[in-house]
């Protein structure tokens, strides 16, 4: 599909979200439903002035360096206009009423943003890093004038913003707790791979059998295994051990995240050329020395491809943590869950999702700048 059509095909989403999905959905508190708004019903007054926006980055014959601004000014004025929108609908309604987003303002979104991002991929990589600098500030400032204080999101954010901020550095302790371990697991088990080949079809098996077992049956199944490990060395609990808490769900992620890790450790230490192997040994230089000048660099890359599975897996999978007493964002969504508030799930799902994102793009940017120097 051509960049023209996958703009129209983008910018008819964004159409039919605000025609015929809810944007906005006004209710008279928190907990219960409300009365849904189309986008063009909601925000009438700006939607041509978006659309017409964001029409400008559809034609293939426009530069990149004017498209892909054009659409983010799109997206910064649907997410403007539906700040204010919400704002007007919530006028001589109780302090308790919610203005909350519907399906259409989230298609529309994502729609929107898919086209930023398909036309700045025709920019350089500074162009791309440019639009990506003013798309955070342009952020920032709406933020910082009060655009979307009227929102039931950012109203159940401003009661819990503590409880959020601790939940955020949780996860990412959860995350980076079960990041170590899995490669204090994998990085022993490639090398010894590496070293004995034999040994890595037993050990790839066995980590294998970890990824078939669904994830909430493993977290739940460490809870009785660590209480039975406890009972016997009641002494592991002074190193803050406990059956419920931190220790599964650190566990259990570390056990999903050692098998790419393993892979990419392996596949880089196996992956030099031959050739290179040789003519270094021809010169004399000792298997430590070929590892480090030779099997390492060239390895990076793999390195940082296994990597950025395993780090975008643990942000995700530490989500899971909620449910054992480890906390971090997982706990606000599942508290969101039994309360059947939309708000609270979606305070704990976007920063994983964000955080997911970020790490999956800067670590691809890592792997690129390997993958260009080796």
């Amino acid at each position: 599909m051509r960049a023209g059509e996958v703009g129209r095909a983008l910018l008819g989403l964004v159409v039919l979200a605000g025609l015929l999905l809810p944007w906005l959905s006004v209710a008279p508190n928190r907990l219960l439903p409300g009365v849904a708004a189309s986008g063009f019903a909601a925000i009438s007054w700006a939607a041509p002035a978006a659309l017409v926006a964001v029409v400008l980055a559809v034609p293939q014959r426009l530069p990149a360096w004017l498209g892909a601004p054009a659409a983010l000014a799109g997206v910064a004025l649907l997410l403007t206009a539906t700040g204010w929108a919400a704002a007007l609908s919530l006028e001589g309604l109780a302090p308790a009423a919610r203005a909350g987003l519907g399906g259409g303002f989230w298609l529309g979104l994502v729609a929107g943003a898919a086209l930023v991002v398909a036309r700045a991929a025709a920019l350089p990589g500074m162009g791309r890093a440019v639009l990506a600098a003013f798309a955070l500030l342009t952020l920032l400032l709406l933020w910082q004038a009060g655009t979307f204080e009227a929102l039931s999101l950012v109203v159940e954010y401003r009661a819990r913003e503590a409880v959020v901020h601790a939940a955020l550095l949780r996860h990412l302790a959860l995350a980076g707790a079960a990041l170590a371990l899995a490669l204090l697991l994998a990085v022993p088990l490639a090398w010894a791979g590496f070293r004995r080949p034999g040994a890595a079809g037993p050990v790839g098996a066995a980590l294998g059998a970890v990824q078939v077992v669904p994830a909430i049956a493993l977290f739940a199944a460490l809870i009785p295994l660590l209480a039975g490990l406890l009972a016997l060395l009641p002494a592991l609990r002074s190193l803050g051990l406990g059956a419920i808490g931190p220790a599964p769900a650190v566990l259990a992620t570390a056990g999903y995240l050692a098998l790419p890790l393993w892979r990419s450790v392996l596949g880089g230490l196996t992956a030099a050329d031959p050739a290179a192997v040789a003519a270094a040994r021809a010169m004399g230089m000792t298997e430590g020395g070929i590892t480090r000048e030779v099997r390492l660099p060239l390895a990076l890359p793999v390195f940082a491809g296994g990597l950025r599975v395993a780090v975008v897996q643990a942000i995700g999978l530490v989500t899971l943590g909620g449910l054992v007493g480890a906390g971090g964002l997982g706990a606000l969504v599942f508290e969101g869950l039994a309360q059947f508030a939309t708000d609270l799930m979606l305070l704990g799902a976007l920063p994983i999702m964000a955080l997911a994102l970020a790490a999956d793009a800067l670590i691809r940017l890592l792997e690129h700048r390997l993958g260009g120097s080796a």
